[in-house]
């Protein structure tokens, strides 16, 4: 079951629900969709994602659901939070492929940083990209996040090595270039 947290207009945010195991494992285990994430050589097994599921839901950790269809299609959170310094990274994937390419990970993005920025009040959040996810750095920048460094050569997939790329996002920028006025009262 999935309650809607942050709402959009394509998709909504909802807690994590572990019934959605079998789901991700699906996600988690083709190649297509992990050569972008860092556990790409790992194997899932369905025990083990509802162990995980389970310790994610405990945190900010979100469930992407398709508005019109109300069905799972990807998962989002903040990782490395530290109050202390009001930062945090963040991460998305959308694991079903049928949604790639329409919007949908721009628009869980900007609802997990507005509830970021607002409700948990960060200052910057962060995210690390392989320099060959053209895809997800697109969506990044359609969000406001601008390429902050890169760390040389530090990702090998195959006989081939890739940079990592550093990505963040201030709180002022994310309502500068997305035109949202940071005052208004939460749409969550």
């Amino acid at each position: 079951m999935y309650f809607k947290k942050m709402i959009g207009n394509k998709c909504y945010l909802s807690p994590l629900d572990i019934g959605d195991a079998e789901k991700y494992v699906a996600w988690l285990n083709d190649r297509e969709v992990t050569i972008h994430l860092t556990f790409y050589s790992r194997v899932i097994s369905i025990a083990n994602e509802k162990t995980f599921l389970e310790n994610l839901s405990e945190d900010h950790h979100y469930a992407i659901i398709d508005k019109s269809t109300d069905e799972s299609i990807g998962t989002c959170g903040f990782v490395k939070i530290d109050h202390l310094n009001q930062t945090a990274d963040i991460g998305i994937v959308i694991g079903n492929k049928n949604y790639w390419n329409k919007g949908y990970g721009s628009e869980a993005l900007t609802l997990l940083l507005d509830y970021g920025f607002k409700a948990l009040n960060f200052h910057t959040i962060g995210l690390t990209v392989y320099e060959f996810n053209t895809r997800a750095m697109a969506s990044y920048k359609k969000v406001g996040f601008k390429i902050t460094g890169k760390r040389r050569e530090a990702l090998k997939r195959g006989n081939e090595t890739y940079d990592i790329l550093y990505m963040d996002i201030l709180c002022n920028e994310f309502y500068e270039e997305n035109n949202i006025i940071k005052e208004l009262s939460f749409s969550w």
